[in-house]
């Protein structure tokens, strides 16, 4: 064998090595992107367990405030068929108005002094507000995890590897402009 043979040898064995390098990397950041999921649906099935909980305990004090209720209940079972059907684009749509019911809800338990003093009540408000905080902190994770994905399966030489496994973009984790917003606390007391 002559000195062409073993560079082009060395040139095959660095290029096979390089691509089982990016394959590796590519698989890592799609199970990632799976962890971070996983971790999100852990924290929305616990608040979709306490949900029933907090509506039974609002309604033995709020009579006149079915509404508010009904669309907690509604919104709930959104976000459990579009976490079951793994849409997230539906879970952010659903996700966005169970979170606005749930600021209604707490704006208006204000009116009801013997709900906002009942130790269940206090206790399922926190654990629901800290459920939220933490599917918060879970779907920033998760977006950042979709965001390296995506750009990596973009990006030269990634590109080719990413098409010829078929590695997939995936979608973001995003709730409607209307959850974004303050409520209006006026306008439920009306």
């Amino acid at each position: 064998m002559g000195t062409f043979s073993f560079i082009l040898l060395g040139i095959i064995v660095v290029a096979a090595i390089y691509f089982i390098s990016i394959y590796n990397n590519l698989v890592r950041i799609k199970h990632n992107v799976s962890q971070a999921w996983s971790n999100i649906d852990i924290l929305l099935k616990q608040r979709h367990d306490e949900l029933p909980k907090l509506v039974e305990v609002c309604k033995q004090y709020m009579q006149y405030e079915g509404s508010a209720l009904e669309k907690i209940i509604k919104a709930r079972a959104s976000v459990s068929q579009a976490r079951e059907a793994g849409d997230i684009a539906a879970l952010g749509a659903a996700e966005g108005q169970l979170r606005l019911g749930l600021g209604n809800l707490f704006a208006v338990s204000e009116a009801y002094p013997d709900l906002k003093a009942n130790e269940n009540f206090q206790h399922l408000q926190n654990r629901i507000t800290g459920l939220e905080d933490a599917i918060a902190d879970r779907r920033e994770y998760y977006n950042d995890s979709v965001n390296i994905n995506n750009v990596r399966i973009e990006q030269f030489p990634d590109l080719i590897v990413a098409r010829m496994f078929n590695f997939k973009e995936q979608p973001l984790l995003e709730f409607d402009e209307e959850e974004k917003q303050d409520v209006d606390i006026k306008s439920l007391f009306n």
